[in-house]
């Protein structure tokens, strides 16, 4: 099987939830994948106001520091009532002094639906960005959405960030209540991955 990535492979994020993920679904295609927190990395400042922008900024900023072919992710949640907010800016929702609190940012998203009169159903898109880059400057892009409604209150222990409150279309579960291998066949994360495989293993 061909492979473009190389043998090894930089996981631009400090996110264990979102690193977990990505590992695993990478583990099938015999790339060493290394966290830019085992690498001791900082987290760059994500000063773009979209995904791709955002994503670049921590793919490249990987690659550069280590030399290797980097793997970024930028997601988050956009609302339609809220006119796609949190979207960009779904981690924010959820910056408190002691750290991210994602009950907090969801329930931060439900009452600002409240607070305007949204209808139900609260529809929603679960957005992924993922930009794969090297050290010499070149990147590919590879984007993935899910669609859904927002739940309340969150159901289940599952997952990470907002998957409590979110039930993709066709199912009757929120992410958080589906297993790992479940989510990892139906999400916006998996779609992308989908279409970064198919452009780099043949």
């Amino acid at each position: 099987m061909a492979n473009i990535i190389g043998p090894k492979l930089v996981i631009a994020t400090h996110n264990k939830g979102k690193l977990q993920e990505m590992l695993s679904l990478l583990q099938p295609y015999g790339v060493e994948a290394i966290s830019a927190a085992d690498f001791g990395l900082p987290e760059p400042e994500e000063t773009e106001s979209t995904f791709v922008g955002n994503a670049r900024i921590k793919a490249h900023a990987a690659s550069k520091a280590t030399g290797l072919p980097a793997l970024a992710d930028d997601s988050g949640i956009c609302v339609d009532a809220l006119e796609g907010a949190p979207g960009v800016y779904t981690a924010d929702w959820a910056e408190t002094e002691k750290g991210r609190d994602f009950s907090l940012a969801m329930t931060r998203t439900w009452n600002a639906c409240d607070a305007i009169g949204a209808p139900l159903p609260r529809h929603a898109q679960f957005c992924c960005t993922l930009v794969l880059a090297w050290p010499d400057g070149r990147d590919f892009v590879f984007e993935g959405t899910v669609s859904g409604t927002l739940v309340w209150p969150m159901r289940g222990e599952q997952g990470h960030g907002y998957d409590p409150m979110f039930q993709p279309v066709g199912f009757g579960t929120t992410f958080a209540e589906m297993s790992g291998d479940q989510k990892g066949k139906v999400s916006h994360r998996a779609e992308a991955f989908r279409k970064l495989i198919a452009h780099c293993f043949t």
